[in-house]
């Protein structure tokens, strides 16, 4: 009678992983002592970085070519500094791998870099999506994964990391909803733009504190919220061009006295431009091109002291003020219904818009948040 053969475990390849990198560091070559690493801080992070090194598939200009060895603070890209909570231990704070052009995946060693506080990826062929390790990287200030191939949904694990100021991963392969939260997080810049989020544009906008807000080249619809308001304090600039935005837009939009920058294009959003946005004195950049706003511009707007371009085109105005020839770089009056001007709209498609005028004040003109 045949024995029946016992079932053998398959080994866990995170181990397996683990015992290989572990391997350089206990076993040492006949002309070498084994290597020394001074602290622990230091021996997760050789774990992590060889780790990642073995995730790479492609590195043609060399970044990693010297991550060889115990002294990760050599490792090019790779930024040791004094632990925070304890400044006698030499730890790894800071990675930039920017335009390195390496393609791979991040492995969940990383979240055993636990006192990072900048991590620099950009341009890069990373893919795959964020390690839920990156959990443990609590004083994780910036996140920088820009113009990679990353997929999947929004990373969620960026929620939880209570230090983060700054997150950019645009020009990536994300899909899906942007959860509303995101706009509760502490940051001081956004960069959601160029993925593919599918998305309703949120309540809480405005409870981002941000800078800088950048959500552009994204199916992102619905209308801005009255709570952008709430973000005059803080926000210089914010890209809201080329998502599928609708209704008009509020007046509330001029209270962002400090805002320089404000790119609406390419939306459906209609009605007049609102006269309170004369009253943003800050204003250097204003784009409302490819959307659906009628009725005359408002001349407190080629009033503002610092603005330099207005871009208008591609609507259906009906006037414009004489002070608007008056901007440094000029303004882009094109396709629209102006008497007079070069380069309009025909009289039909003016005709069939003034026939039909949107009335900001009856429901249904704006988004009902309240």
């Amino acid at each position: 009678m045949k024995k029946s053969k016992k079932n053998t475990p398959h080994p866990n390849p995170i181990f397996l992983s683990l015992l290989i990198i572990l391997s350089n560091i206990v076993t040492p070559s006949s002309s070498q002592e084994v290597a020394y690493i001074p602290n622990p801080r230091l021996m997760s992070a050789y774990i992590a970085l060889q780790s990642w090194k073995l995730a790479i598939v492609s590195d043609p200009l060399g970044f990693t070519s010297n991550w060889a060895g115990p002294n990760v603070c050599n490792y090019t890209g790779v930024y040791c500094a004094p632990a925070p909570d304890n400044p006698a231990l030499l730890t790894v704070a800071g990675i930039d791998l920017n335009h390195a052009d390496i393609a791979g995946i991040l492995p969940e060693h990383l979240g055993l870099l636990r006192d990072l506080a900048l991590f620099h990826i950009n341009s890069n062929r990373f893919c795959g999506k964020l390690p839920a390790s990156f959990l443990h990287l609590k004083i994780l200030h910036e996140l920088d994964v820009s113009n990679n191939l990353f997929s999947g949904p929004f990373p969620y694990v960026v929620l939880y990391l209570p230090s983060l100021k700054f997150l950019d991963i645009r020009f990536n392969q994300f899909f899906g909803e942007i959860p509303p939260e995101v706009f509760d997080l502490p940051l001081d810049a956004l960069f959601l733009n160029d993925n593919k989020f599918k998305s309703l544009l949120p309540v809480n906008l405005g409870n981002s504190p941000v800078s800088v807000l950048v959500l552009a080249n994204n199916l992102v619809t619905g209308c801005i919220p009255p709570s952008v308001a709430q973000m005059a304090e803080t926000l210089d600039e914010i890209i809201l061009a080329n998502l599928g935005l609708t209704g008009c837009l509020r007046p509330e939009i001029g209270e962002l006295k400090e805002l320089k920058v404000l790119d609406l294009s390419c939306n459906k959003l209609v009605g007049p431009l609102p006269d309170s946005i004369g009253g943003m004195v800050s204003l250097e950049q204003l784009d409302v091109g490819h959307n659906k706003f009628s009725g005359p511009i408002p001349r407190g707007i080629c009033l503002l002291p610092k603005l330099e371009n207005f871009v208008y085109a591609f609507n259906y105005f009906t006037s414009e003020p004489a002070e608007c020839g008056r901007l440094r770089d000029g303004n882009d009056d094109r396709k629209n219904c102006i008497v007079g001007r070069p380069r309009q709209r025909s009289a039909a498609e003016c005709a069939l818009v003034g026939a039909n005028p949107v009335d900001c004040l009856l429901a249904g003109s704006i988004c009902p948040f309240e």
